[in-house]
């Protein structure tokens, strides 16, 4: 956060010293791309990591996010559809290397959004899932780990 605010303050000084007679976006745009020229040059001595990785990190978990939904809901849609006399539902347990109540959390929300799936059961520890599956076929069981999977390293990378 301090280095966000940093940045605009570099912009909003770079805008005062160009002396135009109003503020233009232009000016202010250019300010910033050298603000965060200088906070990466220093980010190191903030002691924490560059904020336009964590900026990476969101849009990248939006793109993977967004990709398993639509296939989800695809694939959803196919079994109501075209498969219900194979669908084949059950329960998953899956292992998670998340540790914080906020991470089990956000994880625990994803797969419920996610079309197919519902978490059923936390383990009292928080650290086992067990998940009903539209379909627990042997493909269908890990293509569901894996999207899980997908999520719970997307959120490791958040919260570093």
């Amino acid at each position: 956060m301090r280095q966000v605010l940093l940045n605009i303050v570099i912009a909003l000084l770079w805008v005062l010293f160009q002396d135009e007679e109003a503020f233009k976006a232009s000016t202010f745009f250019a300010g910033y791309l050298i603000g965060v020229i200088v906070i990466y040059i220093l980010h190191r001595f903030f002691g924490q990591q560059f904020y336009l990785k964590k900026v990476w990190v969101a849009v990248k978990f939006l793109a993977v996010y967004l990709y398993q939904l639509v296939t989800s809901s695809i694939s959803t849609i196919n079994y109501i559809l075209f498969k219900t006399k194979r669908i084949n539902p059950g329960l998953v347990a899956y292992e998670t290397k998340l540790t914080s109540d906020w991470e089990v959390t956000f994880l625990t929300i994803l797969i419920i959004i996610t079309p197919g799936s519902t978490v059923l059961r936390i383990s009292k520890q928080k650290q086992k899932f067990f998940i009903h599956a539209i379909d627990i076929s042997e493909k269908e069981k890990q293509k569901l780990l894996k999207s899980i999977q997908q999520y719970e390293s997307l959120i490791l990378e958040v919260t570093e």
